[in-house]
């Protein structure tokens, strides 16, 4: 009898690896993908079908939001007066049509564009536009701690909600797992309405959990809005034990916050299944400036994925200088390959990472792509302060890309991310001059010397690079 239920178990067993082989390869992925997830549940089943169904699963096909409820949403960007409006400047038009063919991204209009490159300004700012708010106050963050940071938030929040002011929030369930339950209930308690995104009800049964919400989005009374890079979090305001937090966070006032609030509402929608619209969460704005943006929210569900693509193809177009901060380094084999042509046909390639990172695993697999970068003339660039979290992509003199998005596998193919696509000459000098201010803090890599780290750290990164998908 146990003989027989062991040949049952085996049987059943290899007809489920059987199935989930099948299922990977009716998929149509590509191949590089398809064959790893093969051999691994051939040659290691068990573990393989537990990753697989943490990490494998294409849910690409899948969405959180209608189509037709997101152009509902988007419609209300839609400015009566448009005779005033600037034409996107003739060698990005491409890649504005590709924006809104993939995420139906308009062109919004003269934004009030104001950088912060630490926590504590930020937090001051955001703090005191929530303190004017008057109607509402909508807030998306992948982490929002229960420390100090939190709480100084927290108190803010409630004091407005007992003055009247609807305060919504949503939050990543992975990324605040760490957080006491109490933090959220004081404020449910309080009549402030938080949700969880694609909340994980069994993290070990789930595979949501590879699935994160990585955007950091605020908007006040419709009008003013936050993107970036920064969390609310203690250490972006204090720093690592091994030095300073160096984070990208923006401000944005006028027509850009209407494209936040369009991101943030149809988050909600899909959260809640409520839907939010009027007037008074999309009021008239003043044009502050000559700017364009198209604001981009990104995910994976769905067929593209819009900022690799954009990313890619703009990189692809550029004919002076692509200057690029990332936190990590994991890119697709289109956006290497794209880099590394550019700096072969001398255009200004920079790419500027932490020299530490909060992860070394990720460090490690990170670095993995460097040497063929440095072979193909890329500048690569230490930051050494502390740790560099900021994510900015500048293309010549008239395209800026800041968001929440990293040039990792992860924030371009796993996590709801969103970047805001900036057409304006003065906007990118001044990014510009930051990056360059940031570039006084670096060391500058040299290839002899790079060449000449120890063969076991080699090894290292090209084993952790298997995994980059993963991370």
């Amino acid at each position: 009898m146990s003989q027989l239920l062991t040949y049952l178990f085996v049987a059943l067993y290899s007809v489920t690896i059987l199935g989930v082989v099948l299922v990977i390869i009716t998929e149509n992925r590509n191949p590089l993908k398809t064959l790893p997830w093969i051999i691994v549940l051939v040659l290691a089943p068990v573990v393989g079908l537990v990753f697989y169904f943490f990490f494998g699963q294409n849910l690409s096909k899948r969405r959180i939001i209608s189509r037709r409820m997101r152009k509902r949403i988007t419609l209300q960007l839609a400015e009566p007066d448009a005779s005033q409006r600037l034409e996107i400047p003739a060698k990005h038009k491409a890649l504005a049509r590709l924006l809104a063919n993939t995420m139906h991204s308009v062109p919004l209009y003269g934004s009030r564009i104001t950088p912060y490159t630490d926590g504590r300004t930020k937090l001051e700012a955001l703090l005191a536009e929530i303190a004017r708010a008057r109607h509402h106050i909508h807030l998306q963050y992948y982490i929002l701690c229960d420390d100090e940071t939190g709480s100084r938030l927290r108190d803010a929040l409630i004091a407005k909600a007992r003055e009247g002011v609807k305060v919504r929030i949503l939050y990543d369930d992975v990324g605040c797992s760490g957080v006491k339950r109490s933090f959220f209930d004081s404020m449910r308690r309080e009549g402030i309405e938080v949700y969880a995104f694609l909340h994980v009800k069994f993290p070990l049964f789930t595979s949501k959990v590879n699935y994160r919400n990585h955007r950091k989005i605020a908007v006040i009374d419709g009008c003013v809005g936050f993107i970036g890079g920064m969390n609310i979090a203690d250490r972006y305001i204090r720093g690592t034990k091994w030095g300073v937090w160096r984070d990208t966070h923006f401000r944005v006032e006028g027509s850009g916050a209407a494209g936040l609030q369009t991101s943030f509402l149809s988050d909600w929608s899909a959260t809640t299944r409520q839907r939010i619209s009027g007037a008074e969460y999309f009021p008239a704005t003043k044009h502050f400036s000559k700017d364009i943006m198209q604001i981009v929210p990104s995910g994976p569900f769905g067929k593209w994925r819009a900022l690799l693509q954009a990313d890619s193809y703009a990189i692809s177009n550029a004919r002076q200088r692509i200057w690029i901060q990332t936190p990590y380094y994991l890119p697709s084999d289109v956006l290497n390959s794209a880099l590394q042509v550019a700096a072969l046909a001398g255009i200004d390639v920079r790419l500027m990472l932490p020299a530490r990172s909060d992860a070394r695993a990720v460090d490690l697999a990170s670095h993995s792509y460097l040497d063929d970068m440095m072979k193909a003339g890329v500048k690569i660039l230490f930051y050494k302060p502390g740790f560099l979290h900021s994510k900015l992509l500048i293309i010549d003199d008239l395209l800026t890309v800041i968001g929440s998005a990293n040039m990792d596998f992860r924030s371009f193919e796993h996590n709801f991310e969103i970047n805001a696509f900036v057409y304006d000459a003065d906007f990118t000098a001044r990014m510009a001059r930051i990056f360059a201010a940031d570039a006084e803090h670096c060391h500058a890599v040299k290839p002899g010397e790079w060449f000449r780290r120890p063969r076991l750290r080699r090894l290292g990164e090209s084993f952790m690079r298997i995994f980059a998908p993963l991370m």
